[in-house]
């Protein structure tokens, strides 16, 4: 029985830019957090953090008349 020796390396590097879309995140989390001090607000900070760059790129587009 022959054996097989062939190995696959997955490379995931991401690099500076990683970082820097992680801090925006954390950054647009604590924004939305002031607006409401709750658990709730909390959550719903969470979500916002993670949709608010398309609507930057939605306005972008429409501003360049791309819509």
């Amino acid at each position: 029985m022959a054996r097989n020796d062939k190995m696959v390396k997955v490379v995931t590097d991401q690099g500076p830019l990683a970082w820097v879309f992680f801090v925006a995140y954390i950054g647009a989390v604590v924004y939305f957090f002031q607006l409401n001090f709750t658990f709730g607000g909390f959550i719903v900070a969470l979500l916002k953090g993670a949709v608010w760059p398309g609507y930057v790129i939605f306005e972008v587009l429409g501003n360049l008349g791309i819509q």
